[in-house]
């Protein structure tokens, strides 16, 4: 061993035991499989601190995963670098047919000295807690969209079919407190249906009256209030994009963003042919579809709302400012859609546009 030697460490991780290999510094450095060591703070730490003794500097890697951040938590308290790695985004030979502990964790150690890997990002232990409160928050809202469905069914097949408008309205509440069925069974399958829903929306509601209370003395919440700010983004749509993405400056360019949120086209170029599909719809899916839901709103001409006006009240002026031109961007980017379909329509013609000028259109 010289005088300075590197070590890469990859766990591949699992509830009770973690599968643990090792890649020496250098393009000849040894490869090899450690062994199995059970899941604790303890049994972790006695072997990062034998390694340790044995080389001058340690790389850790694992999979992101169910097991959470509590390894890299610990990883970077005793002082060595640790890397969460991106599942989906570690290369795999097409021919390999035989998957094991043993083999993933010689595969992480490999790629990871390699510099193959690519990071995730791990948030705090204060983020991590806000997140889970939002995603609680969802699951909730999930849990009452599926027992309102439930329910809604049932009535269907019972033949009882609401016709005054929408559904879980006052008057549709009130259609439901005069249902009735001749058997016990049923009128029981009924208000258990009723008493469930009921108890999913509270369960909602105390989930979002905690989410406004815990989020105003949060690190992020400056950041919240200015995604906040936007046309569209409510207080649970900036709370989650926050929480989910984190720092945003973290991303170097817009391309690398959308990229992570899966909204950037997939392709399948080769030579003089170019391929493309519809979006990868890859990445974090929660905050892509809070983005999404609050773009929806953009399709409407710019203005500022007494709800807006409320929301931007007392914000620093350049979060104004960013505000409205995005409103104003959304118009020319709405007008320029409507151009383009036109001109798709009329088969890629010549047509006149409102002042009187004429443009050539694209061949679809």
């Amino acid at each position: 061993m010289g005088e300075y030697s590197e070590l890469f460490v990859a766990f591949d991780v699992a509830k009770k035991k973690h599968a643990v290999a090792i890649a020496e510094g250098g393009r000849r450095g040894e490869i090899r499989f450690v062994g199995e060591i059970e899941n604790s703070p303890a049994t972790i730490e006695r072997m990062i601190r034998k390694l340790a003794a044995r080389y001058d500097r340690l790389h850790v890697c694992f999979e992101a995963g169910p097991t959470g951040y509590e390894l890299y938590r610990q990883i970077r308290a005793l002082g060595h670098d640790c890397m969460v790695v991106a599942p989906a985004l570690i290369p795999k030979r097409a021919g390999e047919r035989v998957k094991t502990n043993r083999r993933d964790a010689i595969t992480l150690a490999r790629l990871h000295r390699a510099g193959e890997l690519t990071s995730v990002w791990v948030p705090d232990a204060t983020d991590e807690a806000i997140r889970d409160l939002v995603r609680a928050r969802e699951a909730a809202a999930d849990d009452l969209r599926r027992k309102r469905q439930q329910l809604l069914s049932f009535l269907l097949r019972c033949g009882r079919i609401y016709s005054g408008g929408g559904h879980w309205t006052l008057a549709h509440r009130r259609w439901l407190a005069r249902q009735a069925f001749e058997h016990a069974a049923q009128q029981i399958v009924f208000q258990e249906g009723i008493g469930a829903i009921e108890d999913a929306a509270q369960r909602l509601h105390r989930l979002e009256q905690q989410l406004a209370v815990i989020v105003p003395g949060w690190s992020m919440a400056p950041v919240v209030a200015a995604y906040h700010a936007m046309r569209g983004a409510s207080f649970l749509v900036a709370v989650t994009f926050a929480t989910e993405i984190g720092d945003v400056r973290r991303f170097h360019t817009p391309r690398q963003l959308m990229s992570f949120l899966g909204l950037v086209p997939a392709e399948s170029s080769t030579g003089d042919t170019v391929r493309r599909k519809g979006l990868t719809l890859a990445g974090n899916r929660r905050a892509r579809r809070a983005l999404v839901k609050a773009a929806w709103t953009y399709r409407y001409p710019a203005r500022v709302s007494e709800t807006l006006r409320a929301r931007i009240e007392g914000l620093p002026k350049p979060v104004r400012d960013i505000a409205w031109k995005a409103q104003l961007r959304a118009v020319c980017l709405v007008s320029s859609a409507q151009r383009c379909r036109q001109e798709v329509a009329c088969g890629g013609r010549r047509h006149c546009s409102r002042d009187g000028s004429t443009s050539v259109g694209h061949r679809s």
